[in-house]
């Protein structure tokens, strides 16, 4: 998205030199030059990922209650050559801290509960919470204590259609598990919806600096823009009144 970006300034820039405006061509590709060094060489993407992952914990104590939910957000699937669905890389940071979570949960003799959030957004046959679950069950998991939520396609019906689920199961302890540059997001969409979990960072991003720029940086920075979009998305449409009527705290 960034790439494209600059792009189109350098464009514009071309564009504005062929109509006699120097000067403005002159300053548009002075500045495209420089916040494409910015990004590129790590600025840009290390301060919007530290500010995004700030609030974030991995490994701090859980004060574990009597019924415990681990909510698991979805990163999506891949086909493979054989024609398998299965989690895509991203999201094998979340798997392995929930597992992490459940296992700690067990062995202080509490009733815990591992909710699989995730639809098939990739229409590729088979819901994320299905795929994952495999998994969980390959590493321990017991299947009863699996609960799936199959319909979501964003954060957003994350949070939305895990709120019934975790009601109805009478949990009174959430976690949330996802990556640390989407705890923020995530965290501000469930708490609409009247959940009150403890974010759990699975995994964080960072940029790198360098003296010349690197493709990775510009990719950090696409995956720190969409969350914040996101996040600003949220404000405006609850600003608007477009936003499902906002759940009442409980005691999720």
């Amino acid at each position: 998205m960034t790439q494209t970006v600059l792009l189109i300034l350098v464009l514009l820039a071309i564009a504005l030199a062929s109509l006699q405006w120097h000067r403005c061509s002159r300053a548009l590709l002075a500045l495209t030059v420089i916040v494409g060094l910015a990004i590129g060489c790590g600025p840009v993407p290390i301060g919007l990922l530290i500010r995004l992952q700030s609030g974030g914990t991995a490994d701090a104590p859980v004060d574990w209650g009597q019924r415990n939910a681990i909510v698991l957000l979805g990163a999506g699937t891949v086909r493979t050559a054989g024609g398998q669905v299965e989690p895509k890389l991203s999201a094998y940071g979340r798997i392995s801290k929930a597992v992490m979570l459940y296992r700690a949960c067990r062995q202080v003799g509490r009733l815990c509960k591992v909710e699989v959030s995730g639809g098939d957004a990739q229409r590729l046959g088979k819901s994320e919470a299905a795929v994952y679950s495999d998994d969980l069950r390959q590493l321990g998991v017991d299947p009863a204590d699996l609960l799936l939520e199959s319909r979501s396609m964003n954060t957003w019906q994350n949070a939305q259609f895990s709120g019934p689920l975790l009601r109805a199961w009478g949990a009174d302890r959430v976690l949330l598990v996802t990556s640390g540059f989407h705890l923020r997001r995530s965290m501000l969409y469930f708490t609409h919806f009247g959940i009150q979990p403890t974010p759990v960072r699975a995994d964080y991003l960072d940029g790198e600096m360098s003296w010349l720029p690197l493709s990775r940086n510009f990719s950090m920075t696409d995956v720190a823009l969409h969350e914040y979009a996101g996040i600003a998305r949220y404000y405006w449409y609850n600003a608007m009144g477009w936003n499902v009527q906002a759940t009442k705290p409980g005691a999720l």
